[in-house]
C-alpha cells in the first residue's frame, strides 16, 4: 500500500500535523476571541470561578497537547522531507520561518501559559473550598495573558509562511539571496515581540490589550516578514 512508502509516511504526518494545528490554534482563538472577553463582562466575572475549575482545565488539555503534536509532527515532517526528497532552498527557508515562529509559540504554551494557568486553577479550587486566593495567580495572570495574545499575534505570520512554503516558493527568486540577513531580521523581530511579554513597557504592550490590536499587530508583522522575504530571498 502507498501509505507504507516514504510518500505515505509524509502524508500521514502532514494530516496529523494539520489536525493537531487546527486543535491548537482553534483553542488559542477560543481563549482570546471568546473566553477572555467573556470573563471581562459582569456575567463572565460571576462564572469565572466555576469555569476555571470545570471548563478551563479541559480546554487547556486540548490546547497544550495540540501544540505539542503540532510541534513534533511539523519538525519531523520537515526533516524527513529534506532527508528523503531533498527539499529545495526555497522550501527550506520559508518553512523554517514558519517553523521558528511556531516553535516560539509552542514554548510559550508549555513554559509560560500552562504553568501560570496551573496556579490560577489551583487558586480557584482553594477559593471554592473556602480558602483564600493565591496572590501569585493575580500577579502572574497578566504575563499569561500577554503570552496568549502574543501567540495569537504570531499565528498570523506563522500561517502565512507555512502556506507560502507550499504555494509561493517562487518568492525566493533573487540570484544571490541574502539568507543570513533575512534570518537575522526574522530572529530579531520575533525576539523583540517575545521579549515584550516580559519586559515591555505599557506603550508596547498596549496592542495586546485588545483583540483588534493583537490582530493588527499580527498582520503588520506578517507584512514586514513577507516584504523582507521578497526583498532578500
Amino acid at each position: 500500500m502507498e501509505l507504507f512508502t516514504q510518500t505515505g509516511v509524509l502524508f500521514l504526518l502532514r494530516v496529523i500535523h494539520i489536525l493537531a494545528g487546527i486543535t491548537w490554534i482553534g483553542m488559542l482563538y477560543y481563549f482570546n476571541l471568546v473566553q477572555t472577553p467573556f470573563f471581562g463582562t459582569e456575567l463572565g466575572g460571576q462564572a469565572r470561578g466555576a469555569m476555571m475549575r470545570g471548563l478551563v482545565p479541559n480546554a487547556l488539555w486540548w490546547f497544550r497537547w495540540g501544540a505539542m503534536f503540532t510541534f513534533l509532527t511539523g519538525w519531523t515532517y520537515a526533516l524527513l522531507n529534506v532527508l528523503w526528497f531533498g527539499a529545495g532552498a526555497s522550501y527550506l527557508v520559508l518553512i523554517l520561518t514558519g517553523g521558528t515562529i511556531g516553535s516560539v509559540m509552542w514554548a510559550n504554551v508549555w513554559f509560560v501559559i500552562w504553568p501560570i494557568q496551573q496556579i490560577a486553577i489551583a487558586s480557584a479550587e482553594k477559593v471554592a473550598a473556602g480558602g483564600a486566593a493565591d496572590p501569585q495567580a493575580a500577579a502572574r495572570a497578566p504575563i499569561a495573558a500577554r503570552a496568549s495574545r502574543t501567540n495569537t499575534l504570531f499565528s498570523l505570520p506563522m500561517l502565512v509562511f507555512m502556506a507560502t512554503a507550499s504555494h509561493l516558493t517562487g518568492l525566493v527568486e533573487q540570484a544571490e539571496p541574502n539568507y543570513h540577513l533575512y534570518f537575522a531580521l526574522v530572529l530579531a523581530l520575533v525576539a523583540v515581540v517575545e521579549a515584550n511579554i516580559f519586559v515591555g513597557v505599557p506603550a508596547t504592550q498596549k496592542p495586546l490589550g485588545t483583540v483588534s490590536g493583537t490582530v493588527h499587530a499580527g498582520v503588520g508583522l506578517a507584512v514586514v516578514l513577507f516584504a523582507a522575504a521578497s526583498l532578500l530571498l
